[in-house]
């Protein structure tokens, strides 16, 4: 599988560039075959509000980490299918769904994927999960790297780890070295609180020379999955500098929210969930949510194909949702021209297209082909409410169009 995969992902990151870029997308391209977001760093409650999921709906989004994916399903449509270039996406996507069959109550589920660092997690695996795997996902898993089987992340704290986790790590020691300690922003009872603690301590890091030259490096980003077209597009929206996009951004993900509700900014700041009661969670790790999670299980699935590929067997006017994540800011014109005749052909009347983009404008008109872009009506209204309303805050612009007729 994976000098297939590697191909997928080498057609979906490399562009006609020139040679300093093309060798930066090679490197993303490797990077991008591990595990990259342990958790998806895109909100799946506005997601949800967007795709007004319904019984009877047939959802396609692209994995990532699966949050996603384990939330639609909570939603209860008649199924949702992923699909991932990363193996190792692919693989967490069909372990959560494994999980959410298999273990026997919402405690050992919680305590799998939303606590994830403890060594009873392995007995768990053993006695529970591993029997619902395919044999390559189980091989997956059960595979001995350098010092530990990849099935001991979950003992040694899942979050941590993966191109998102290792970046989050290095923006605390950053932090670290100006001096900055976010116990007081976890602790923070008011939005005013936090935004005070954003002016005092964080926004003073941005003028630091290490993070000036650090932002400078279009692989400075790879470990938020951000390949260099993409940290291009931000810097157009910086006039030519991503410093101040992403200060903004950062500011947003801190003050925007009320810092109790924000379960993204407790994974970028305390690089866990909140360990309250009523802490936030993502939807599918809800006490509330975990038996129809249970028994909406075999509706989900997750294949290591491209979105185009996959909607090229599917049947014309079978969809009823689709998420792009950020996938889009990737692709060039044939290749996004590509995957929108797919979506127009399979979505029903009515079906709804979510995608966010690194920068603050749509990129679908002037590159979309007209005949396929006038099929479409693009919700003004719903993409600035979602724009507004996605706690991760690391997009520039959240967009939403609808199928006609």
């Amino acid at each position: 599988m994976s000098t297939t995969a590697q191909a997928r992902l080498d057609a979906a990151v490399l562009q006609e560039s020139d040679a300093t870029t093309g060798r930066l997308e090679r490197l993303f391209s490797r990077l991008f075959m591990g595990l990259v977001y342990p958790q998806i760093w895109e909100d799946p409650v506005v997601d949800m509000t967007a795709l007004q999921i319904a019984p009877g709906d047939n959802i396609v989004c692209i994995a990532s980490g699966s949050c996603n994916m384990m939330s639609y399903l909570t939603a209860g449509p008649t199924s949702v299918t992923a699909v991932d270039l990363s193996p190792a996406h692919v693989a967490l996507g069909r372990l959560k769904l494994a999980a959410a069959r298999s273990l026997p109550d919402h405690a050992a589920f919680f305590q799998f994927f939303a606590c994830a660092d403890m060594a009873s997690n392995r007995a768990l695996y053993q006695r529970y999960i591993r029997h619902e795997l395919d044999a390559e996902t189980r091989a997956f898993w059960e595979t001995r790297q350098p010092f530990h089987r990849r099935i001991s992340l979950f003992e040694r704290g899942f979050y941590r780890h993966g191109l998102l986790g290792r970046f989050l790590g290095a923006v605390h020691l950053v932090a670290r070295i100006g001096g900055v300690d976010f116990t007081p922003l976890l602790a923070a009872r008011s939005m005013e609180d936090q935004q005070a603690f954003f002016d005092q301590k964080i926004a003073p890091l941005f003028d630091m020379w290490l993070v000036r030259k650090l932002a400078g490096f279009r692989a400075a980003l790879f470990g938020l999955g951000i390949p260099p077209a993409q940290y291009d597009k931000l810097a157009e929206d910086g006039g030519g500098d991503v410093l101040p996009v992403l200060r903004e951004r950062v500011r947003k993900l801190m003050c925007d929210f009320p810092i109790r509700e924000n379960y993204f900014a407790w994974q970028a700041f305390a690089r866990c969930y909140d360990p309250a009661p009523d802490g936030a969670l993502p939807p599918y790790l809800q006490a509330q949510n975990f038996e129809r999670l249970r028994r909406a299980a075999d509706q989900g699935q997750i294949v290591n194909r491209s979105l185009t590929d996959y909607l090229q067997g599917a049947r014309a006017r079978s969809k009823h949702g689709y998420v792009l994540l950020d996938a889009q800011d990737w692709m060039n014109d044939v290749q996004l021209n590509a995957l929108w005749a797919e979506i127009t052909r399979t979505a029903a009347p009515g079906a709804r297209v979510i995608f966010r983009t690194g920068g603050s404008h749509d990129i679908l008109p002037g590159r979309l082909r007209p005949e396929l872009l006038n099929q479409w009506a693009y919700d003004v209204e719903g993409s600035a409410q979602g724009t507004a309303q996605d706690r991760s805050a690391i997009y520039g612009a959240f967009h939403i169009y609808r199928r006609k007729g």
